[in-house]
């Protein structure tokens, strides 16, 4: 069962890449997968639910690299610049690599944030978690660790686009001193 689904997600994952996400039918899945419709039916109910599914695998892969990092024994400053370059690495190399995401990421950021609703709620849980060990630790002087990292992860989700598209990701990483010192010291002389 779980591996006749699974077959239906990477093979939907290759259709949509070749064909796109609008173009593509629940017929090309089920013929790429050399299954019946009904078979296909019998996991998903419509095309957008095999698309949902699709994205949700991917973003699995962003919350592995990111749980490896709350698994490391580093200060909490130290973990936040390496999960926010992580974040972002992750994000561009989903979109990048497949094309499943990458019409929808930039056209169509509605659906894309309704299916990552339950990633971003891990990632909250990660970031609070970064930031109350830092509070803790004394490096960071935090009131409101909630709001904090809804500020972060917003901040990442909004630096998402430009970090793909504008190769922002190549000028960040070359001052990545530069953006550590910003995001922990701010706007203070």
């Amino acid at each position: 069962m779980k591996k006749t689904r699974q077959l239906f997600i990477e093979t939907a994952r290759q259709v949509f890449v070749r064909m796109g996400v609008t173009h593509a039918t629940m017929n090309d899945i089920a013929e790429a997968s050399n299954k019946g419709r009904r078979t296909l039916y019998t996991y998903f109910k419509s095309k957008e639910d095999v698309y949902y599914a699709v994205v949700e695998q991917e973003l699995a892969h962003l919350v592995t690299h990111l749980e490896k990092i709350m698994d490391k024994n580093i200060p909490a400053n130290e973990k936040l610049v390496e999960y926010i370059y992580i974040h972002l690495d992750s994000i561009r190399d989903i979109v990048q690599s497949n094309g499943t995401l990458r019409a929808d990421f930039f056209n169509d950021i509605k659906t894309v944030e309704r299916v990552r609703r339950q990633t971003s709620i891990k990632e909250m849980r990660m970031l609070k978690a970064i930031l109350r060990e830092g509070v803790n630790s004394g490096l960071f002087n935090i009131n409101d660790v909630d709001t904090a990292a809804a500020i972060i992860l917003y901040s990442l989700k909004g630096l998402e686009v430009p970090y793909i598209k504008e190769n922002v990701a190549e000028r960040m990483s070359e001052r990545k001193e530069a953006i550590a010192s910003f995001i922990f010291k701010g706007l203070r002389p």
